[in-house]
């Protein structure tokens, strides 16, 4: 399993972005059913492909999630409690909703593979499961 965060999807969307190639790479070499993505990453995403590349950008975002291409997981309870914890652990740096959301669900689903461009924050946060995670690409 491979939880998604933001940036490889802006990336993925954005072929003049200088990660794209490497994000779609990366998301291109695994089974759609082992790519996580949870529902705070959706939003952001589709917030920031809409207002950088437009809503024909969006759209194709959305039919790749509508198709299957992506598993989209929604928080628990217990995901929630754990967002709670982390944004208040980590206040320091900053971490908010949708990157909580991404360790959450990473915790969850007892994955230590994270698809992510925002290594500075990841390599930080020390999940429960794991002594650290494994940052892709």
């Amino acid at each position: 399993m491979l939880v998604v965060d933001t940036g490889v999807l802006f990336a993925v969307a954005d072929a003049a972005d200088q990660d794209h190639a490497a994000s779609d790479e990366l998301l291109a070499s695994r089974p759609a059913r082992e790519l996580l993505v949870p529902t705070p990453v959706i939003v952001e995403a589709s917030w920031l492909i809409e207002s950088r590349l437009g809503p024909r950008a969006e759209a194709a975002f959305l039919m790749s999630l509508a198709a299957g291409e992506l598993v989209r997981v929604d928080l628990l309870d217990q995901d929630w409690d754990r967002v709670v914890e982390l944004v208040v652990q980590y206040a320091d740096l900053g971490l908010g909703l949708v990157d909580a959301s991404v360790v959450a669900v990473a915790e969850r689903y007892q994955t230590a593979t994270l698809a992510t461009l925002n290594h500075r924050d990841f390599g930080v946060v020390r999940p429960r499961h794991v002594d650290a995670f494994e940052l892709l690409p």
